[in-house]
């Protein structure tokens, strides 16, 4: 029998002395996997940052820690803040100019929590929309054994224009996020037979509960009036969403998990926690690029800091890797002697961190590619440079075979919303919708 005459699932596994190892991608599943455009896989991830960015003159004398390129299109040159990035330059597109409307009419440091909704947060309403990764989650949610990863450095959703997490359910309401390694690793990875009976026993006495529920609302709606039985249904609706979930957690009970190689396991620093900064992100990189790996989920965020100041876990972070100032005071004095390359150097940190997460993306083996060519991948900042809630710092890397073409420096002036990349992000990912938040259109430049 030839390879070429027989084909393995995805979620193909061996088993020998009680030891179950997970496949990684063959050859042998792409033919399969082309038949059914369902299991193509199709991936979003974002990552922000708080505070902003080095932007010193083009030509002062610190220009060189400019985080954005020098030129535009495909002739751009790095500055120093980014040059890790060139390992990838075909992968990535820079983008400049583009903001939320709602974004600049709002306080500095305000602007967090609308990096993937475009809502206006202000004094008069404090309240969010959906966020992009979860009306893509919502749509293609149940491919996978989670519908989505959310992360953050805080962990759990902060407050309101503080937030410390990025997504939010399509009633605004924050998702908490998880920012413990090992509780993430116990979560995707780490299901014992223990763990596994008891959340089938829970989800069995949770399935017969909601039976019991949707089948006294049948009765209970023919005796409301109208209004309240508007008000019913739209309880009902969210009780037939949990027992979509439940249904979805049962189905995955019955498929093993994919398991980790044992150089994969060795990679992880489970107990790294915000005391050592770089370790600590790079353990946070590495879960999510095998959360992906795994197939354990398709869509993530990961908030590696929030715009909380002092408050934030993430604050102390410069100080902790030899800088003299916290993250805040440093994003501040960006403008002052030496105060370019201060911040330039952090800049330059954390694109170091994020170009061995391409890396890893970019050499893992998936349909028709790699990890990285079906995954679309958005890296940020609601800053510019502190307090300036225009012009993003922007990466957009990743998704050729999502339709996306890169190896450009691209600038767009403030007439174009953020919102637009969103609109083109949800049709790569097979999401299409005409409009998100204050869309005025696509972002076509970004498409092959």
């Amino acid at each position: 029998m030839t390879i070429k005459s027989w084909q393995l699932d995805r979620r193909a596994f061996l088993k020998g002395t009680g030891v179950s190892l997970g496949l990684p991608w063959l050859e042998c599943m792409a033919e399969s996997e082309s038949k059914d455009s369902s299991v193509q896989p199709k991936r979003f991830c974002a990552m922000y940052f708080g505070f902003g960015v080095s932007l010193p003159d083009e030509k002062g004398e610190q220009a060189k820690w400019r985080w954005f390129p020098n030129g535009e299109g495909k002739e751009f040159q790095w500055n120093e803040s980014l040059k890790p990035l060139e390992l990838h330059r075909d992968r990535i597109t820079i983008l400049g100019g583009l903001s939320h409307p709602h974004g600049r009419t709002m306080g500095a440091h305000d602007t967090a929590d609308t990096f993937l909704t475009g809502a206006l947060m202000n004094e008069k309403s404090l309240s969010n929309t959906v966020s992009l990764d979860q009306v893509i989650a919502k749509a293609n949610g149940n491919q996978t054994r989670f519908s989505s990863l959310v992360m953050s450095t805080d962990g759990g959703v902060g407050e309101p224009t503080r937030s410390s997490t990025l997504s939010y359910d399509d009633k605004g309401r924050p998702i908490p996020a998880l920012n413990q390694p090992r509780r993430i690793f116990d979560r995707f990875f780490g299901a014992g037979d223990a763990d596994s009976l008891a959340e089938r026993r829970r989800l069995k006495s949770q399935s017969a509960m909601l039976d019991r529920v949707l089948e006294d609302a049948s009765s209970l709606r023919l005796r409301l009036g109208n209004q309240d039985r508007e008000k019913f249904d739209e309880y009902l609706s969210s009780v037939r969403q949990i027992e979509e979930r439940v249904e979805n957690s049962q189905r995955w009970l019955e498929i093993p998990r994919r398991e980790l190689r044992d150089e994969e396991l060795k990679m992880l620093d489970l107990d790294s926690d915000e005391n050592a900064p770089m370790t600590f992100i790079r353990t946070m990189y590495d879960l999510l690029y095998l959360a992906f790996r795994t197939d354990s989920m398709r869509v993530a965020t990961y908030q590696i800091t929030n715009m909380a100041d002092a408050s934030s876990k993430a604050g102390k972070f410069p100080q902790l890797e030899g800088f003299k100032d916290s993250l805040h005071t440093l994003a501040h004095a960006w403008d002052k002697p030496e105060g370019a390359e201060n911040l330039g150097r952090w800049d330059r940190l954390m694109t170091e961190q994020f170009t061995q997460f391409l890396e890893r993306m970019a050499t893992a083996p998936d349909a028709n590619g790699s990890l990285l060519d079906n995954t679309l991948v958005l890296y940020g900042s609601s800053n510019s440079n502190t307090h300036n809630n225009n012009n993003y710092p922007l990466i957009l890397a990743g998704g050729q075979n999502l339709g996306l073409k890169h190896g450009r420096f691209l600038k767009f002036g403030d007439h174009v919303p953020l919102s637009n990349l969103f609109v083109t992000a949800l049709d790569s990912m097979g999401v299409h919708r005409e409009a998100f938040a204050d869309s005025t259109g696509e972002l076509s430049e970004i498409r092959t």
